[in-house]
């Protein structure tokens, strides 16, 4: 039995056509009410919807602005960068910063809606106080981000706020007076600039006239303010905003000038866990005895050649949520992977090989890092430790291989980005290089899309040698909704679908 690839998506095609022509079409609902609403009601609605997005817009150019300072403020350890890099910066960054700037909107746009029914001058007051509070704080996070960046080699997160609360004479201790009263001075001159600007663009001198519609108004300005969810999150899918998003180059000093640190700051206090104590199960000793029994001895002061050739080309693919039962040779049921099953008498198979987690960032961190994943964390989630972990693709770039990475799915879920091209591999195929029409899955493009977009590059682009290119396959992950249905069972339809793709796939390599 051979699969269909173009037939396998028909029954699913014209489902999600369908859902996207529901959700397009509720959007545009909405958005043409609002627009009827702005023409009705004229200027007033017209000129308070202007000033709430100037907000926004003039929140997200302060913040963007503030990469460029970073790099001038740091002009020797971004000696060698051009003009395109400082935009390239500020353009991946971006981001970051308008998920910020929709977090300072929100309370701007509350206060709006309030202009509509409470004393105009109470709602001045509430308005001037925000403004100033949002200097100091912004003042606060880019002085402290500046200053300590040359100390920690890391952007602003909890870490200093951490050993601050915890001793603040020791935190203290290092810093000289002249030190700490010159970094109140930058910082006081940075809040009156912020504040300045803020007074400038957006302090009304006279107050709006009193709206007749002002339900009407009311729901715009909350549907407007509710749309601040959308750069906030970050966008519909399955990833949320993370600090990987922002990661592009192999340089880790301009990925490092690209991240917001109000925006690290926030997401490492909310998510801040304290592992010291968490695998204290032995003293340190008695661990380092266990430990070295488990180490292997070398036998011999050489490694057995596995390869014919001494620079290889390498196809990794890693596969999710995989299990042996679906393959026979390794204890599992017949008649399920059988093409896997045949590939094993040509090459070294592992039979006591176990699953390094039960989440794909933390297994993709042991089997490209050989680092343990931890059971109730993931250091993929923390850029500031993945670029220092040593991992193959690091190791065989430096050797002069050519990397890519493939992956139907969001390549900035969990920070995936981020622990990729700290690992060397810039070269990233992931779901928004597939069409619309191919990302049918909730996870993104199924692997059949994947594979055959992988072996159409191998036959067209002649990629350089040596390569290392790695697949990570995404159908087999929950909810298992595999297009290929010669098994019933979800758990062993993608074991047959990945036996065949293996057996097209190996065919054609």
């Amino acid at each position: 039995m051979t699969i269909d690839f173009k037939l396998l998506n028909k029954y699913k095609y014209k489902k999600n056509i369908t859902q996207r022509k529901i959700k397009n079409t509720y959007l545009a609902t909405i958005f043409t009410i609002t627009i009827n609403s702005l023409k009705k009601n004229g200027y007033y609605m017209k000129s308070i919807i202007l000033y709430f997005f100037k907000t926004y817009l003039l929140f997200v150019f302060v913040l963007a602005l503030q990469k460029p300072v970073f790099m001038l403020f740091y002009h020797d350890l971004f000696a060698g960068a051009k003009a395109a890099d400082f935009l390239d910066v500020v353009c991946h960054g971006l981001v970051l910063d308008l998920s910020i700037a929709g977090y300072l909107s929100i309370i701007p746009g509350l206060l709006l809606i309030g202009a509509l029914w409470l004393s105009p001058s109470l709602i001045r007051i509430f308005r001037n106080t925000y403004f100033g509070i949002i200097a100091v704080l912004l003042a606060f996070i880019y002085t402290c981000d500046i200053v300590l960046y040359q100390y920690w080699g890391f952007r602003l997160d909890s870490t200093p706020l951490f050993y601050f609360f915890s001793s603040p004479k020791n935190a203290m201790a290092s810093a000289e007076i002249g030190m700490i009263i010159g970094n109140i001075g930058i910082m006081i001159v940075y809040a009156i600039v912020f504040y300045m600007i803020f007074r400038l663009v957006l302090m009304r001198r006279k107050p709006l006239p009193v709206n007749k519609t002002r339900i009407k108004t009311t729901i715009v300005l909350s549907f407007a303010t509710g749309l601040l969810f959308i750069p906030i999150r970050g966008g519909f899918s399955v990833s949320t905003m993370n600090i990987g998003k922002v990661y592009y180059s192999d340089n880790i000093k301009l990925n490092h000038a690209a991240i917001n640190p109000c925006f690290s700051l926030m997401e490492s206090s909310l998510h801040n866990s304290n592992f010291e104590k968490q695998y204290r199960f032995m003293d340190s000793q008695k661990a380092d005895e266990i430990f070295d029994l488990l180490t292997d001895k070398p036998v011999t002061d050489s490694i057995p050649a596995l390869f014919t050739g001494e620079r290889p080309n390498i196809v990794f693919i890693i596969l999710e949520s995989f299990l042996s039962k679906a393959m026979e040779t390794l204890g599992g049921l017949p008649n399920v992977a059988v093409h896997l099953d045949e590939l094993t008498g040509e090459g070294i198979l592992f039979t006591n090989f176990h699953a390094n987690s039960f989440r794909t960032d933390r297994g993709l961190i042991s089997i490209l890092s050989g680092y343990p994943a931890q059971p109730t964390t993931s250091i993929m989630k923390y850029p500031k430790k993945t670029q220092s972990l040593p991992s193959i693709p690091h190791s065989l770039k430096a050797a002069g291989y050519d990397l890519q990475y493939y992956y139907g799915g969001d390549a900035d879920f969990t920070n995936m980005r981020s622990f990729l091209i700290s690992a060397g591999i810039t070269n990233i195929v992931s779901d928004k290089d597939f069409p619309l029409s191919d990302r049918l899955s909730k996870w993104g493009a199924h692997d059949h899309i994947v594979f055959t977009r992988f072996l159409s590059d191998i036959e067209n682009e002649k990629p350089q040698e040596p390569f290392l290119k790695i697949v990570q396959t995404l159908s087999s992950h929950e909810p298992f909704d595999v297009p290929f249905h010669r098994l019933s069972s979800p758990f062993f339809k993608f074991g047959s679908l990945y036996g065949q793709l293996f057996g097209r796939f190996y065919q054609s390599l």
